[in-house]
């Protein structure tokens, strides 16, 4: 009974405690309020209601208030440079680097906000400076991200390669599949200028790399017809059926040219046609179908596409069956077909594309690199009939 009522008599002095620590809680956050510059607090409201341009004006007449507001000086040079008035957000954020009464941390933070402004302006030499300044700091990863952008950008491709080197591993990405595309680069400029040694030396060292490297293959042989040297660029393409098969497509044309002059075009078809009965691929099917059309006749190709097409169903393959076809028919049987191939190929021209296999970007034309993620070897040598099949 005594304990009862002591918790009686004590309910009133805890409900007491309560209310005065809420009322210095509700008296500190008004003091907090009040000391804010009215501006600011205008300049959220507008933000809430999305009004950037109120909210900016707002927000640029607080900080005349009070220049001490370091978190307000940041959002205002993220908001101009997310509106593309890169010029303000660098004065900004240059204020900020100058400022002496940062903490590290805020320090580190505004270099970071500028090197990112000057990369946006396309302001490559400065950024480097800032973000190589960055090396060896709390943000050392993302600067060296961006360092090896501004590099890749340039093209200079002995920088990229010891930027690389130093990236930590992230998931399933290969570091040595980005360094052996950057020595290809350096070895596709020397082929360019004639300079063949040092091509090939470039090329060593992206095997090196990356033993699997399909465009270090690719770029040996063309450097070996390039010597005039076209047995060995035929053994260097003909290495890509072990690194990757599906590649062999980007290089079958220039492997027949090369065993056309060897006098061995029976031996390159054939060495074709194996690959594609093992894997399947629509651009390799094209090479050997056209080989096929001009040297054994238009029912030998007919019987290629057809039995290619049990295996392998797509869109595109039926084009090409048509496309023999015409040759196998005439008269007014030979106008049907012809039709309904004009019609296939409005089709096939929508799945005719390559796509990458990261972002899902499709172009055309087959990239190394792909032009809106920036991966390397993200491309499959696949259309994306026969990609989407895949998957």
């Amino acid at each position: 009974m005594d304990f009862e009522l002591w918790w009686l008599l004590s309910l009133p002095l805890f409900f007491g405690l309560g209310w005065l620590a809420a009322r210095i809680d509700i008296k500190h956050l008004v003091h907090e309020s009040r000391s804010l510059p009215r501006s600011y607090l205008l300049g959220l409201n507008f933000l809430l209601n999305e009004q950037p341009d109120k909210a900016i004006d707002s927000f640029l007449e607080a900080v005349q208030i009070d220049p001490q507001t370091v978190e307000l000086h940041f959002a205002l040079g993220s908001l101009f440079r997310r509106r593309g008035e890169l010029d303000r957000a660098i004065r900004i954020h240059q204020s900020l680097v100058d400022r002496e009464d940062l903490s590290p941390e805020q320090r580190l933070q505004a270099l970071a906000e500028l090197g990112e402004d000057y990369l946006k302006a396309g302001l490559l030499d400065r950024a480097e400076n800032v973000y190589l300044g960055l090396r060896g700091t709390a943000r050392s990863e993302a600067a060296n991200d961006a360092l090896l952008e501004i590099y890749q950008q340039e093209k200079n491709w002995p920088r990229a390669i010891e930027i690389a080197r130093d990236m930590p591993r992230r998931g399933s990405h290969r570091w040595e599949i980005d360094i052996a595309n950057f020595y290809c680069e350096i070895a596709a400029t020397a082929l360019a200028h004639s300079e063949f040694d040092e091509a090939h030396r470039q090329i060593a060292l992206a095997l090196e790399s990356n033993r699997k490297c399909v465009r270090a293959s690719l770029l040996l042989g063309e450097v070996l017809v390039a010597q005039g040297k076209d047995a060995e660029a035929v053994a260097a393409w003909q290495e890509i059926g072990l690194q990757d098969p599906t590649y062999l497509s980007l290089v079958a044309e220039r492997l027949m040219d090369a065993q056309r002059r060897l006098g061995q075009e029976e031996k390159g078809a054939q060495f074709l046609r194996t690959h594609l009965g093992q894997t399947p691929s629509l651009d390799l099917l094209e090479i050997v179908f056209k080989w096929e059309i001009e040297k054994q006749g238009p029912e030998a190709a007919y019987a290629l596409v057809r039995d290619e097409l049990k295996r392998n169903p797509t869109m595109l393959g039926l084009e090409k069956l048509l496309e023999a076809a015409i040759h196998t028919v005439d008269g007014e049987r030979k106008g049907d077909v012809e039709l309904v191939k004009g019609l296939i190929h409005g089709h096939t021209r929508r799945v005719a594309r390559y796509c990458c296999k990261d972002c899902g970007f499709k172009a055309r034309q087959f990239y190394w690199r792909c032009p809106a993620c920036g991966g390397w070897e993200t491309y499959p040598p696949k259309r994306t009939e026969e990609f989407d099949l895949a998957v």
